[in-house]
């Protein structure tokens, strides 16, 4: 049975860091792209970013761009995000997503 379990979010101020973490069980997927999609309150689920199945090559949304860095260890089976200079306007549930796999989220609340 696949997993992806996503981890490291939590409560920071505004202007601070958080590292998410998720790491995929069940099956590998180094050969496949993998992403980061968010959900705030009362609003779609929107992209974050993406990785290719190497890590060569990233694509961001506009406003994770400079702040949000997406990576992966393919060895450990998981994907990372690492945001800064967060903003009130982050806050959201985060979920890793693959093929047709879902997380369960973490939450990001950041404060002002």
């Amino acid at each position: 049975q696949v997993q992806l379990v996503e981890s490291g979010g939590g409560l920071v101020q505004a202007g601070g860091s958080l590292r998410l973490s998720c790491t995929a069980s069940g099956r590998t997927f180094s050969s496949y792209d993998m992403g980061w999609f968010r959900q705030a309150p009362g609003k779609e689920r929107e992209f974050v970013a993406t990785i290719n199945w190497n890590g060569g090559s990233t694509d961001y949304a506009d406003y994770a761009k400079g702040r949000f860095t997406i990576s992966r260890d393919n060895a450990k089976n998981t994907l990372y995000l690492e945001m800064n200079s967060l903003k009130p306007e982050d806050t959201a549930v985060y979920y890793c997503h693959v093929i047709d796999h879902w997380g369960q989220g973490t939450q990001v609340t950041v404060s002002s």
